[in-house]
């Protein structure tokens, strides 16, 4: 039986639990057959599949990232998709793999920046997932973190507290100065309370 045969849509389904089962499945399974089907069919001509594969792919990806891991050529094409669901959902997608492929993520960076500089709240989200994975990569700390900054100076006042906690542990003894001197430029700019206090609450834990 075709895996497309078991997605949500080919099920007349309009929740997400046949795709996430599915993705178990796979997963426990090993099933990389199943997975070369899902990659094959993001150019489905019916853009439910489309979304049905991806959806099942970083599914399998947050189980398993070994099985997707081989597929970051297809994953990054995805990022100038007309199919604005198959953009963020690469870009999930390569967040989730860039502990298992580091150089090849790092390599396309500028594709995965400009992606998110285009792109949705969500595509931005996991655009900052993967600079502060690489930032764990002596090899490419360095540069990772220093794209991660300018994204900090640009990013949306409703995200920037979450992107500034979730950056902490990366943070050191090389980067913590420009980090604090970032974080404090951009209080002025966040008008919600509960917002501010979560990035000061940061700033905080790194001057103490």
């Amino acid at each position: 039986m075709s895996i497309i045969n078991k997605l949500a849509t080919s099920l007349n389904r309009r929740d997400e639990v046949p795709n996430q089962e599915l993705a178990k499945q796979i997963a426990k399974t090993n099933n990389a057959k199943a997975v070369k089907e899902l990659v094959e069919n993001l150019s489905n001509k019916s853009k439910d599949i489309q979304n049905d594969c991806i959806k099942v792919i970083y599914e399998i990806g947050v189980l398993k990232p070994v099985l997707i891991a081989g597929y970051i050529t297809e994953l990054l094409a995805l990022l100038t998709h007309k199919n604005n669901r198959l953009q963020w959902g690469g870009m999930i997608a390569l967040d989730i793999i860039t502990p298992e492929n580091p150089a090849a993520i790092y390599k396309a960076l500028p594709k995965i920046i400009d992606a998110a500089d285009k792109g949705s709240v969500i595509t931005n989200d996991h655009c900052v997932g993967i600079l502060i994975k690489l930032c764990t990569e002596k090899k490419y700390a360095a540069d990772a973190f220093a794209l991660l900054n300018e994204r900090l100076k640009k990013s949306p006042t409703n995200q920037l507290p979450m992107y500034a906690e979730n950056a902490l542990p990366v943070i050191d003894e090389t980067n913590k100065t420009i980090f604090i001197k970032t974080l404090q430029s951009r209080l002025a700019d966040i008008e919600k309370d509960t917002k501010r206090i979560r990035v000061e609450k940061v700033i905080k834990k790194l001057t103490k």
